[in-house]
């Protein structure tokens, strides 16, 4: 079990997700991963933020968390720089290819209900809340 930190932005509507492809599954998470030793969940959220999605983040409020093999915690943050989709973290490393594929993609809130998003509770709060 490890803990994680993932971000939730939100921007005209839309939400950034990584769409990921393992083999022939389709599914969407939002950005982050786990825990480094002595890292905050926050410190989490911004880094991995920044390496899968070559943005910096402010970090606005804890949005919710998810006990799920280990404690997940999801905050709604601001874009600060960057350019979305340049994330160079090892995810998009060749030797990952292995663990499918990852995408970072913009999608309508209003579609979050109708697309596999893990963990669902979450995705399904960020639709009640913002659409």
């Amino acid at each position: 079990m490890r803990n994680r930190g993932s971000a939730v932005i939100i921007e005209s509507n839309k939400v950034a997700l990584i769409k990921r492809v393992v083999t022939d599954s389709v599914y969407y998470v939002f950005p982050g991963g786990g825990m480094e030793a002595g890292e905050t969940p926050e410190e989490t959220t911004i880094r991995e933020s920044f390496e899968e999605l070559g943005i910096l983040i402010k970090i606005k409020s804890l949005l919710d968390t998810v006990d799920y093999n280990g404690m997940q915690y999801f905050y709604h943050a601001d874009i600060v720089e960057g350019v979305f989709g340049t994330g160079q973290g090892e995810e998009f490393q060749q030797s990952a290819r292995a663990k499918g594929t990852y995408e970072p993609i913009w999608v309508d809130i209003k579609t979050l209900d109708t697309i596999d998003v893990k963990p669902r509770e979450v995705a399904l709060k960020i639709h009640d809340i913002f659409k």
